[in-house]
């Protein structure tokens, strides 16, 4: 039975921010909220923990899983990131956007898509969420909530708990956060190229649709 926690969206309490941590840390599978649409959450290198995500999600290994970051240093420590890379993510990060980049040797190799070896990277912005990655002094590996069959992702706290309460740990629940996923850019080609409009304005960024 999941663990549903109502944390301010603004002014998130450090008691539930450790809370929700621990249970990252012992394995858990979370929702959370984000700058975009809730997300399923675990930690990087729990390979249970990925594979109970992708079962609820009904995804496979080549569904492109997020790492979420605290800030483009970590980005530069999981993913190949080049000097105009480092400058495209600069000008759009944090915000709703999810870059695809070549991951480095740092990342197991069950989370890189299989035949491209790239991942999802993004630095959110949204004060739940940063406040959780600052306290776990770690990315999470990460996937929207978008269950099979739905026409959209879940928004609401009482519906996830609803869905959700016997196949995740917890649910971090800070309000509504709309239905729109994140705009998807693929970094590793020139020039990166829109994979999906979403939330994230592409146009500031010079943008082609693929």
């Amino acid at each position: 039975m999941a663990l549903h926690l109502v944390i301010h969206p603004e002014t998130p309490q450090p008691r539930l921010l450790a809370q929700a941590a621990e249970i990252v840390r012992s394995g858990g599978v979370v929702v959370i909220p984000t700058d975009s649409c809730y997300a399923l959450g675990c930690r990087l290198g729990d390979k249970t923990a990925l594979d109970r995500i992708r079962e609820i999600r009904r995804v496979d290994d080549r569904h492109h899983m997020t790492l979420m970051c605290r800030d483009l240093s970590e980005i530069g420590q999981y993913a190949r990131v080049d000097n105009a890379q480092y400058r495209f993510l600069k000008a759009a990060t944090p915000g709703s956007y999810t870059f695809i980049l070549e991951g480095t040797k740092e990342l197991p190799r069950r989370v890189l898509h299989p035949k491209r070896k790239t991942i999802g990277l993004r630095v959110p912005d949204h004060r739940v969420v940063r406040a959780l990655l600052t306290e776990l002094g770690e990315p999470l590996l990460t996937t929207t909530l978008h269950l099979p069959g739905d026409e959209l992702p879940l928004t609401e706290g009482w519906e996830i708990n609803d869905r959700l309460e016997t196949f995740v740990d917890l649910i971090l629940d800070g309000g509504y956060c709309g239905t729109e996923p994140t705009t998807v850019v693929d970094l590793t080609t020139s020039p990166p190229q829109l994979v999906r409009l979403g939330l994230g304005d592409p146009e500031p960024l010079g943008l082609l649709e693929a």
